[in-house]
């Protein structure tokens, strides 16, 4: 078994450590933007050409797959090597995996890349997800940064400002992939994002991080460390129930990732759905700015399982008609509600996790979260196309869920819809009964300080108080608490 290898130094927050999270705050916004854009535009044009609701299905639910599969090896190495050369290596394999399907554009007619029974359609969007993946690298590398480079009392609002660049990469992403696909075809857009790869890969390569080389332990390590993550997990009692709280938010979003699209699609046109993501997007903003703003409160735990109920009473209702207006505010306040869940995690860990094995749980949270997107949309996909939206297009199943559903169009997407709302409510509630809840509620109030940003050897100031305390009363320095290790031990009960 591979030893934790021992704390990594690293340096005091300062002004070059602003710049440096600010600088690469920005490049990942915009290497978010480019994958998001191909991404988005991938999603469009398949179900424009194909109006196959299983193969849009299939696309994201590989996207959410791949990420489960390879979320461990992305963890591992953010561990094992400084953050900034990880994020250039992942710029630099989304690169070439963009190349390649620009290279596959060209040799084969754009009819052989839309026959869903011909190995071309998989080859071309796997490769155009596959870069699309090794691009999320760079976020557990940017979650990492963020205890890094920023003091701990002010983490859960740098996750909140995370949140808010997200949101305008979204922004952009969205309005520009739908005009894209719309206006100038899939091959100028592959075109674009190539360019726009290339770019952010140029400008990463100007930012410095103040971070020293990670510690080896000299042995053998495995290239995959899931046993590490296992135990850093473990150290921290309760740190599972947390992933697990977080998971609740993944199992609708599954449900969103397989139907959103199609539901929209069916409502706008292509030029007109993406305005309509770009602008809704907007919640992203107004969310993450308002988390960085005042925080996630005493426990990020509560305030995430109530976000999580919220999220499944938006989900039961915004699609009970086929009211445009509905289904965008409906989106708007979904996308205003996913910082605060994704930050309240990202705060926590960064509390109860040293920093040296945080990238490997980070990566074990993002596996573990990521399956059960990529489960809901393979289930949920051939099952809305072939069962529930045949059944509701029909005379007995308007019948009966007319009084609910109304009569418009997409009853049979706006029916899975319902259920996988209520589902939500249900699992979110239940979780506030259970002792992992209470568990780690008092575990994150009760964890001692361990700011990454502050040299190791450093006294926190209630350390130097106890010090100064302790010499005033004539008690030896021997007798004043030892340093903080940033680790809670295992509690009874």
């Amino acid at each position: 078994m591979t030893e934790t290898p021992p704390p990594a130094p690293v340096v005091a927050g300062g002004a070059a450590d602003r710049r440096a999270f600010v600088g690469v705050l920005v490049n990942t916004a915009a290497a978010n933007v480019t994958t998001s854009y191909l991404w988005f535009a991938l999603t469009f044009w398949v179900y424009l050409e194909t109006r196959s609701v299983l193969a849009t299905g299939i696309i994201g639910g590989a996207y959410m797959l791949l990420l489960a599969v390879f979320a461990m090896l992305f963890g591992t190495i953010v561990d094992r090597h400084r953050k900034h050369r990880v994020m250039v290596v992942s710029g630099i394999v989304t690169l070439v995996a963009f190349l390649v399907a620009g290279a596959l554009w060209l040799a084969f007619p754009e009819r052989a890349l839309l026959d869903l029974g011909g190995p071309w359609f998989w080859i071309f969007s796997g490769v155009v997800l596959g870069g699309a993946v090794i691009e999320n690298m760079r976020n557990i590398a940017l979650s990492t940064t963020v205890t890094l480079l920023v003091p701990e009392d002010r983490r859960a609002n740098a996750n909140g400002l995370v949140g808010t660049v997200q949101g305008l990469s979204f922004v952009v992403t969205s309005v520009f992939s739908g005009l894209s696909v719309g206006q100038l075809g899939m091959g100028w857009t592959l075109a674009i994002a190539i360019v726009l790869t290339l770019a952010a890969l140029l400008h990463l390569l100007t930012i410095r991080i103040p971070e020293e080389r990670p510690a080896r332990t000299g042995e053998r390590a495995p290239a995959v460390d899931v046993r590490g993550a296992v135990r850093a997990v473990r150290a921290s009692p309760g740190l599972f129930a947390l992933l697990i709280f977080s998971t609740f938010n993944n199992l609708i979003g599954g449900v969103y990732l397989a139907l959103m699209d199609p539901y929209g699609l069916q409502l706008f046109t292509v030029e007109g759905w993406g305005l309509v993501l770009g602008v809704t997007a907007t919640g992203f903003i107004i969310g993450g700015a308002l988390v960085a703003r005042f925080g996630l409160g005493r426990n990020p735990i509560r305030t995430m399982l109530l976000i999580v109920i919220g999220m499944g009473v938006l989900g039961a209702v915004f699609t009970l008609r086929d009211w445009w207006w509905l289904y965008v505010a409906g989106i708007w306040v979904y996308m205003a509600l996913i910082p605060a869940v994704e930050a309240a995690e990202q705060t926590v860990i960064q509390k109860v996790v040293p920093f040296e094995t945080q990238g490997r749980v980070f990566g074990f949270a993002a596996a573990f979260e990521s399956a059960s997107a990529p489960i809901t949309a393979f289930l949920i996909a051939p099952i809305a196309e072939f069962a529930i939206i045949p059944y509701m297009d029909g005379g007995e199943g308007r019948a009966t869920w007319g009084w609910l559903l109304g009569d418009g169009i997409g009853r049979g997407i706006a029916l899975v819809f319902v259920v996988a709302g209520l589902v939500m409510v249900v699992v979110g509630a239940a979780a506030f009964l259970t002792r992992s809840y209470r568990v780690l509620s008092r575990q994150y109030q009760e964890a001692p300080s361990d700011d990454a940003s502050a040299p190791p050897d450093a006294p926190g100031p209630e350390d130097e108080a106890s010090s100064l305390a302790a010499r005033a009363g004539g008690v030896p320095d021997t007798e004043a608490p030892a340093p903080r290790s940033g680790r809670t031990p295992p509690r009874a009960g």
